[in-house]
């Protein structure tokens, strides 16, 4: 292989965050190399995955339009839209972490979501509302809740395929099978990057590198000693390739870490869901995220959470790490005809395992559980349900009384055959624990100080999540650090530049 030309900015990842922070540098001018340790069919990280749900601040309805310019007037009037400013998103990521996320960084992310958004809008990321998780119909109109009412066209694999086809459009250089091994300094700078690559070392120079190559929730042996050691079983929902290489990179050359390193997003997936990630199987469809309608029950028979505490949004990133702790790392979501036409479209499809019986003793026969506890913890449920107007499209306070957990909002008798019930595990999607990165971008070293030209973005971005996630916050994460990464990254080398001329 020859010698490596000189890259004004190296980015290591290829996936959201990775790509955002790509095309920021390279439109100020920079000459960029992208590195994605997988082949070119695997790229894309956990973004090619996801189901393209995207929060970030906005006032109105006809904020929302610019993003989705051919949305119509008849289609509008038809739409109850809450306003959700930067404060709301602000408040609703600290109320989920228990105020544990660095205040900069929080307001970094929210103050900087809608120009972001609308920044990707003008790369040609396509948008449209998001109708099937986040709205209610009633009365002939769409009501929509929980600060997340859209997401990217096609999901993961559209976002994924508009940012190469702008990466590439732009003249960005990307190298697949591609792993990034070690950071080289000089006087304390980044002065180039080692890779594997085609069985060969490659040293390629440059002063600016960064680190957009997600978490270690990929390496079962990190997730074991960082998070514990029963998140060896965890399925893996996304790609396989995020190892941690970036982190210990970075620690290596005297990065700090920050943020939640035994902390994690996870969520209930399907029992027979794949190990990892399948890119034969793309989008997030093995997800079971209509909870807060069941109840949810252990194989010992027990429910073991309030299904009803909040909007999925709010909880499904943590009760993930509680059915993890149930024996056999399993639980099963039980609902009967009255709610079954409400549940998410994914589980519809052909990928979900289900069991079905017209009698709650049939349903139950079908399961390895404690079958007496089971249908006692079901009729103890039912007899705690409460009287009350029930109401999806808000936090109903339809409760039960006398039962621990209690159910607090969202509570209907399982009564109405047929019934079913839904085998779910713990798929981990990220992990929390990143390194310590300032609003610049920049990777900060034990005192607190820059380390010249190192900088990260996306999962790599510590103190952002603790114990719990607003949903649709990591793709916004990682395209408003990304591009600030980037634009950073492109800074200093103009910067360079004037002094050396």
């Amino acid at each position: 292989m020859s010698k490596p030309v000189k890259y004004d900015v190296v980015v290591v990842g290829a996936g959201n965050a990775a790509l955002c922070a790509a095309i920021s540098a390279k439109e100020k001018g920079a000459q960029v190399l992208v590195l994605e340790k997988g082949p070119k069919h695997k790229r894309g990280g956990n973004s090619f995955f996801t189901d393209g749900a995207i929060r970030f601040a906005y006032n109105d309805l006809e904020d929302i339009r610019k993003l989705i310019p051919d949305l119509s007037d008849e289609e509008a009037e038809k739409i109850v839209m809450p306003s959700y400013k930067t404060e709301d998103y602000y408040d609703d990521l600290m109320t989920v972490t228990n105020g544990k996320t660095t205040p900069e960084l929080a307001g970094h992310l929210v103050d900087n979501s809608y120009t972001t958004i609308s920044w990707m809008q003008e790369l040609g990321v396509e948008f449209v509302l998001n109708y099937d998780n986040q709205s209610f119909e009633k009365d002939g109109m769409f009501h929509f809740w929980g600060g997340l009412p859209v997401k990217t066209k096609n999901i993961g694999m559209g976002l994924m395929d508009t940012l190469f086809t702008r990466a590439k459009e732009s003249g960005i250089d990307i190298w697949y099978e591609a792993c990034a091994k070690q950071l080289v300094t000089y006087n304390g700078q980044i002065s180039s990057i080692m890779v594997d690559k085609d069985g060969q070392s490659v040293q390629v120079p440059t002063s600016n590198v960064i680190l957009a190559c997600g978490s270690f929730e990929a390496d079962k042996k990190m997730r074991g000693k960082e998070i514990g050691k029963e998140w060896e079983e965890a399925i893996v929902r996304g790609t396989e390739f995020n190892t941690g290489d970036g982190l210990e990179m970075a620690i290596a050359i005297g990065a700090q870490k920050h943020g939640e390193w035994s902390g994690c997003h996870s969520i209930g997936t399907d029992y027979n869901a794949p190990k990892v990630g399948d890119y034969t199987k793309p989008g997030d469809i093995f997800k079971k995220h209509s909870y807060p309608l069941s109840i949810m029950v252990n194989k010992e028979g027990e429910r073991f959470v309030d299904e009803g505490a909040d909007f999925r949004n709010y909880t499904y990133a943590k009760y993930g790490r509680e059915i993890l702790k149930q024996p056999g790392h399993i639980a099963y979501q039980i609902y009967d005809q009255q709610v079954r036409p409400m549940l998410r479209k994914e589980y519809d499809l052909t990928e979900a395992t289900c069991y079905h019986a017209e009698t709650l003793e049939a349903l139950v026969s079908q399961l390895p559980v404690n079958k007496e506890r089971f249908l006692q913890t079901i009729a103890e449920y039912n007899d705690a349900v409460q009287e009350g107007n029930y109401n999806p499209t808000i936090k109903d306070n339809k409760d039960t009384k006398g039962i621990t957990p209690p159910k607090s909002n969202w509570s209907l008798k399982i009564e109405q055959a047929p019934f079913y019930a839904y085998p779910v595990t713990c798929g981990i999607t990220f992990s929390f624990g990143g390194l310590h990165v300032n609003t610049n971008g920049e990777v900060l070293n034990k005192n607190t100080d820059p380390i010249p030209g190192l900088y990260a973005a996306g999962e790599m971005v510590g103190g952002i999540f603790y114990e719990n996630y607003p949903g649709g916050s990591g793709l916004m994460s990682g395209a408003v650090f990304g591009k600030t990464a980037g634009e950073s990254a492109a800074g200093r080398v103009q910067k360079e530049t004037n002094i050396l001329s």
